[in-house]
């Protein structure tokens, strides 16, 4: 028998190490239900990147491309928050690093973003070769971090509650010799198990129900089953029904709030400084379900820790440890609950006077604008600092099903990467649907890479609605917004910048305009042009400080 090729039938070519392992990592993503990845060029992640483009081809993912990965890492959270499954993969030194800020949004907010990196080969480990640094643990203890040096390293990606760091060591020759032709049945997605616990509640004390950040149906559930007032913030995915109360942050420094016994917390709060008063207040008793991010702990005291899967109420005046009878058909309406809603809507109706008598567009009308755009079943992306405190303000409790899908990146509140996480949820959607985004002007120019995609990218429907008041307006509403500051305000706080935004927009050739009342906002936002545009809303941030201290105090009397 011959040993020579047959000339006729040329063997394959072997596919060097880089190319088998860079193929066991993608294939472990698809067994995960990864079904978007976001890829930033580079050298070093040449072999997963061909390897995500030949599944890509395949008709296995949805391929993404992004020149900065730090839009490229918040692309990815936005696509987690929405609910898809999302990857982001990059090369090595720097480049990692640029991922931080939303590895630790990820993780203090427990997303389970997976994150795919570059790595040079064990034995350049401490040299000085180009773009090596020490990459493994490289995002601290809160992130699961894997060593890939072969395809036996790939692990199973089996948790769905906060992100995955895979570090990939590729030696050369970094290209595959042939296409990959992936042979890969897709997994699903992981669903996150909902804690077993029943926690029992007892009726009787005078209750809040407070819901921050991702705190989901069963705050409303619990609020409305007991005839408690509910504390909503607008990403809480709380804020719908009749319990809802929309100008709570104004009504607990009233004689009403003094009267709190109990508040049961749920989710991440974050927005009010009001609420953080109430719960470190001696004469409160404080029940809590865990935070869902990687330090559950509350800052301020617990008296009950609750297990946060199911709420259960009992009837202290029955057997004891008794269940109540069924649930009501509908919501409970108590006595305690129709005062804080009297209150609530006779603060509401001072608070929207006091919008539309002021002159021009304000950022609260803005917010209140958008609110009114966002349909039943729309989503929301809204940015930190002043517009999520303006939208909670001015959100009214929409009906059960006529929930808005709202999303704000509250893990750690910061200003990073917000025009990339709205352009992915409103990827991630599992159905279209009208997206808006509310975002002040530094978040926007923060992140104005996002609006750098390449004409192949998946483009979603998506306005960016920026409230452009020349500069940090939350600052002014702070301490260091106080007169005595005033000599030095703007050099540290303010920080006028004076770009034209719709310069900036021009050279991404996103659509831009510019709005100058309340009716062209309103036109603008009830006609989307389709595809990523931008509206432009110029308020003033001189007031601001005098324009919050009159909203503080509509509730005084």
């Amino acid at each position: 028998m011959s040993t020579h090729a047959d000339p006729a039938h040329p063997a394959e070519p072997a596919e060097p190490p880089s190319a088998l392992l860079a193929r066991a990592v993608v294939t472990a993503l698809l067994a995960h239900g990864v079904r978007d990845v976001v890829v930033a060029p580079g050298s070093r992640n040449a072999p997963l990147s061909f390897a995500v483009h030949d599944a890509a081809t395949a008709g296995l993912l949805r391929l993404h491309t992004r020149v900065d990965e730090r839009s490229a890492a918040f692309l990815a959270l936005g696509l987690t928050r929405a609910g898809a499954r999302a990857a982001v993969v990059c090369t090595s030194g720097t480049a990692v690093a640029n991922l931080h800020p939303a590895v630790l949004e990820a993780a203090h907010s427990g997303q389970p973003l997976v994150v795919v990196t570059a790595d040079r080969p064990a034995r350049l480990r401490g040299t000085d070769a180009n773009q090596t640094t020490d990459q493994v643990g490289i995002f601290g203890a809160l992130v699961a971090t894997h060593d890939l040096a072969g395809p036996g390293d790939v692990p199973v990606l089996d948790d769905p509650w906060g992100p995955v760091h895979l570090d990939v060591q590729l030696d050369d020759p970094l290209l595959p010799a042939a296409p990959w032709r992936p042979a890969v049945v897709p997994g699903e997605r992981p669903a996150r198990a909902r804690p077993e616990a029943v926690d029992r509640i007892p009726l009787g004390p005078r209750t809040l129900v407070v819901a921050g950040d991702d705190a989901g149906p069963p705050a409303r559930q619990l609020a409305e089953r007991a005839g408690w007032p509910l504390l909503a913030e607008p990403s809480s995915g709380s804020r719908t029904g009749t319990h809802a109360l929309r100008c709570y942050r104004l009504l607990l420094d009233t004689d009403l709030a003094r009267s709190v016994e109990r508040v049961v917390v749920v989710g991440h709060p974050t927005l009010s400084r009001p609420v953080m008063r109430l719960l470190g207040r001696d004469d409160v008793e404080v029940w809590a379900a865990p935070g869902r991010g990687a330090w559950p702990a509350r800052p301020y005291r617990v008296d009950r820790p609750l297990g946060g899967g199911r709420f259960e109420l009992v009837d202290p005046a029955a057997d004891p440890g008794a269940p109540t009878a069924d649930a009501p058909a509908g919501p409970v309406r108590t006595p305690w609950l129709e005062a804080w809603l009297e209150a609530d809507r006779a603060v509401a109706r001072r608070l929207d006077a006091l919008v539309a008598a002021e002159p021009g567009l304000t950022a609260h009308a803005v917010a209140g604008a958008v609110v009114r755009a966002t349909p039943p079943g729309g989503l929301l992306v809204v940015g930190p600092s002043n517009p999520v405190r303006d939208l909670d303000l001015m959100q009214t409790g929409f009906g059960v099903g006529a929930r808005r899908f709202v999303v704000a990146n509250r893990g750690l509140a910061g200003i990073d990467g917000m025009v990339s996480t709205a352009i992915g949820a409103a990827l991630g959607r599992p159905h279209s649907t009208r997206a808006i985004a509310l975002l002040g002007d530094v978040t926007f120019l923060h992140d104005s890479n996002g609006l750098v995609l390449g004409p192949d990218e998946p483009r979603p429907d998506l306005t960016l609605v920026v409230v452009n008041d020349d500069g940090g307006s939350i600052f002014a509403t702070l301490e260091q917004g106080a007169p005595e500051h005033s000599d030095r305000f703007e050099r540290l706080f303010g920080t006028p910048h004076g770009v034209d935004l719709a310069a900036l927009c021009a050279a991404t050739r996103t659509p831009h305009w510019r709005v100058e009342s309340l009716p062209e906002l309103e036109q603008a936002l009830a006609s989307p042009a389709g595809g990523i545009e931008v509206v432009e809303v110029r308020v003033p941030r001189q007031d601001r400080r005098e324009v919050d201290a009159r909203i503080r105090g509509l509730a005084a009397d």
